[in-house]
């Protein structure tokens, strides 16, 4: 099995901390080189710092800043990344999911900024990135989005909706690029040990006023696999699309949660 992303470049979103580190990480153990962007410069440093050096492996890893709340900043620091003697081939799209809440009291502009978020920021990305997959003949798409795709979270109205729009674009592009031997793919993860978990524990055990504790042994009742995911687990997946291996593998939703999911 063909698993080797030597030669190639990687951009991976949201890269500081979570799942978007550890797929920075999978990538490079796979030898891709990375660009890791992010909006805190110390943090994308501290990161790159931590990838298999350069001076051993021959990878070269590059930060970007951009904040993703602000889809022109994304726009300009890809653009400044575009490399024709070393293009990205290999994008995972990761940014942090809107507020919990029922859809009926979200506000409209909060939908607006889950948009831009993910749908517009995903779709800059890919126009400044695609022309050298093409040319290239390979090229990997892939969206960190959420379970929700296929079974809706009680009380995440807004990510519900933004993360099946993501899914539909992504199926949308999957059917336009696969003739150039690009694939576009959601991975969808469960309940992961991130900072968005805690967040969410948190705020449900303060608005049901219990613990925190008891929040966690209930979600993980509900996964068959008695745990929480790791975010190692979730960048295995992302690891294995990104590869030679899954060049026929496209326009899928990949559950990476334990089980938990009730739907085929």
């Amino acid at each position: 099995m063909n698993l080797s992303l030597s030669g190639k470049r990687a951009l991976v979103c949201g890269s500081t901390q979570g799942i978007g580190r550890a797929c920075a990480v999978e990538l490079a153990n796979l030898g891709a080189s990375i660009t890791l962007m992010a909006r805190d410069e110390a943090r994308l440093h501290e990161v790159a710092a931590a990838l298999p050096p350069p001076a051993t492996t021959g990878q070269k890893h590059l930060t970007l800043v951009a904040d993703f709340t602000q889809p022109e900043q994304v726009r300009r620091a890809v653009h400044s990344a575009i490399n024709p003697f070393d293009p990205i081939l290999i994008v995972v799209n990761n940014t942090g999911g809107p507020a919990a809440g029922q859809a009926i009291d979200a506000a409209p502009e909060a939908f607006l900024a889950a948009f831009n978020a993910h749908v517009i920021n995903n779709q800059l990305i890919a126009q400044a990135t695609v022309p050298a997959m093409k040319t290239a003949g390979y090229g990997r798409i892939i969206n960190i989005i959420s379970t929700s795709v296929k079974q809706p979270i009680p009380n995440l109205g807004v990510s519900n909706t933004i993360r099946a729009a993501v899914a539909s674009w992504a199926k949308t592009l999957s059917a336009e690029l696969g003739s150039f031997g690009i694939t576009v793919n959601n991975v969808l993860p469960g309940y992961t040990k991130t900072e968005r978990l805690t967040s969410l524990v948190k705020g449900r055990a303060a608005k049901q006023a219990t613990s925190e504790d008891a929040i966690s042994r209930e979600l993980i009742s509900s996964i068959p696999a008695g745990r929480f995911g790791e975010a190692e687990e979730i960048a295995a997946a992302v690891a294995f699309l990104a590869s030679p291996a899954a060049a026929y593998i496209n326009g899928i939703n990949l559950p990476v949660d334990g089980g938990r999911l009730g739907s085929l």
